[in-house]
């Protein structure tokens, strides 16, 4: 390998420093600094008017920022023909030509994006179960997000960008999806997926951030997620519970029929060795989910010092657009 060619390897898939979008007095992305490796899937997670859909229109090239900068592959969004021959993108509402069948939209596509495996593309037809036949002003939501997601996933695009990508599909397509994510993944391509379907983030994600209001709060591997956010004991007991109010690690303890349900923010020993005089019948452990982790950063109680500490936090450590 070349000097170069290890040079270019090493360049984010995304890369953004102080990216800031207002409309009028309204600051709809601040200040955001974001790296996304190369061949990760990403999770960017978010309610609904958290920035997520600014975010990817800045990085589209359809909206251009106040401030800041992004980059794809180490070009500025701002080239917009050289950042497109190298993405793919579907939008959580898909439009598409009314009068043209599924088929037609999808060869309209492959020609736009110039990249297309006409055999790849023919597989995801079958394995998305998509009739192509139909016009487009005859699908459903779920079948247009399926002529979209096929129309991404038979590019050779390095980043695939996914705005609530699996919005109106069935249960046994969103399986289909996620298989095809991971065998994308595998191929060493970029996913970027912004969604607030947190058990899908979960399954396929390594890393996610978590945006507030227009700040990112939170930049992390999912694992590492629900370990900073604690982990729950029960512990079934055959008597009276010590008092565990004042172990270190010990965040919170309530009753339960059975005995007592201790959150835990740290190392177990200290708990372990404090039940030890107990007569513990029973002890169960749980990491926090996702799902728990992200509304946290939403609840009433610590969520602004939470957005406070996590701004700045650095991933280091309707049509489908298809490239030109």
């Amino acid at each position: 390998m070349t000097d170069s060619a290890a040079v270019r390897d090493h360049v984010p898939a995304i890369a953004t420093e102080k990216l800031t979008k207002r409309f009028g007095s309204f600051t709809a992305l601040d200040r955001l600094d974001l790296e996304v490796r190369r061949g990760e899937v990403f999770g960017y997670l978010g309610p609904n008017g958290a920035g997520k859909s600014t975010t990817l229109r800045l990085l589209l090239g359809l909206i251009r920022p106040t401030g800041g900068s992004a980059r794809i592959f180490g070009v500025d969004v701002g080239d917009v023909r050289r950042v497109h021959e190298r993405i793919a993108y579907v939008p959580g509402d898909v439009a598409l030509w009314p009068r043209l069948t599924g088929g037609q939209c999808l060869e309209l596509f492959g020609r736009l994006h110039g990249q297309v495996d006409a055999d790849l593309r023919d597989g995801l037809v079958e394995r998305f179960e998509l009739d192509t036949s139909k016009r487009a002003r005859a699908y459903s939501k779920g079948n247009r997000q399926k002529v979209a997601l096929v129309a991404a996933f038979a590019t050779g695009a390095d980043l695939i960008l996914l705005d609530e990508p699996t919005s109106g599909l069935d249960p046994l397509i969103e399986a289909e999806f996620v298989k095809t994510v991971r065998e994308v993944a595998a191929q060493g391509r970029t996913v970027f997926l912004s969604s607030h379907i947190l058990a899908e983030v979960e399954t396929l994600c390594e890393r996610v951030g978590i945006l507030r209001e227009g700040r990112l709060v939170e930049v992390a591997d999912v694992g590492k997620l629900r370990t900073m956010h604690g982990t729950d004991v029960e512990v079934d007991l055959d008597g009276p519970a010590p008092d565990l109010s004042h172990v270190p690690g010990v965040a919170r303890v309530d009753p339960t029929p059975e005995g007592v349900r201790i959150q835990l923010s740290d190392e177990p020993g200290p708990l372990l060795q404090a039940l030890a005089p107990a007569k513990v019948t029973a002890l169960r452990s749980r990491e926090a989910s996702l799902e728990e982790v992200f509304l946290g950063y939403y609840s009433s109680d610590g969520a602004g010092d939470k957005a406070k500490a996590g701004a700045g936090a650095r991933a280091g450590d309707g049509e489908v657009g298809h490239g030109r």
